[in-house]
């Protein structure tokens, strides 16, 4: 599973409101006018099977899901998009960028939910294989701006009912913000924060700053 024969795989890690998916659809364009091929996805979803996974999951409506069942669901999830999608683009040679991969259960799940890194990293074997990505772009917000930015997409219809997350309390997405600072501390190599705060344009320029000085564009 961790053979990736040439392709390149970066992911886009962040609490709500971060800006990950305008920042990847920024970066792809980029890339792709350096004559770079570019595969696209996001998690949970990224295949017919992944985007039905990603309602249940994300759906207001389904208060009562269980920390365990959202951790089987997103590596579920994951497991499709990973054979189905990432996998066989990597194999080919491309570059996948991707919206959220295992930092997010990591944190979301282990951390936030307190099911344990453990309890993660053994599901992760099972369905992924372990599989890592090759750059890791954490996009970091203050708990209240990446809610604001959240409640301002929620209230334009541009995630429909996907806000189940959206709604935990401050305190749940504080313990998400930290969660993620606390891994890329432990693996700096792999994780790069960077501000998500300003516009769009300045923090797509960090974004390219961050990718053109790593190791992923050879």
């Amino acid at each position: 599973m961790a053979s990736k024969s040439g392709g390149v795989f970066v992911t886009f890690e962040g609490g709500e409101g971060a800006g990950k998916s305008t920042q990847i659809r920024i970066l792809a364009e980029r890339l792709r006018t350096m004559g770079r091929e570019v595969v696209e996805t996001v998690e949970p979803g990224g295949t017919a099977i992944g985007r039905q996974i990603r309602r249940v999951f994300l759906d207001a409506g389904n208060g009562e899901l269980t920390p365990e069942a959202e951790l089987l669901l997103v590596f579920a999830a994951r497991s499709q998009n990973l054979k189905q999608v990432i996998k066989p683009a990597l194999e080919a040679g491309r570059m996948v960028l991707c919206d959220r991969f295992t930092d997010s259960t990591r944190v979301y799940q282990g951390v936030a939910r307190k099911l344990g890194l453990e309890v993660v990293e053994t599901v992760n074997r099972i369905a992924c294989g372990g599989m890592a990505p090759d750059l890791t772009l954490l996009l970091d917000i203050p708990v209240e701006a990446g809610m604001a930015r959240a409640s301002a997409r929620n209230a334009r219809g541009d995630a429909a009912q996907e806000t189940r997350l959206d709604e935990e309390a401050p305190e749940f997405h504080l313990v998400v913000r930290e969660a993620y600072l606390d891994l890329a501390r432990n693996e700096p190599g792999r994780i790069r924060v960077i501000a998500a705060q300003g516009s769009v344009e300045e923090v797509a320029a960090r974004v390219w700053e961050t990718v053109a000085g790593s190791a992923v564009l050879g």
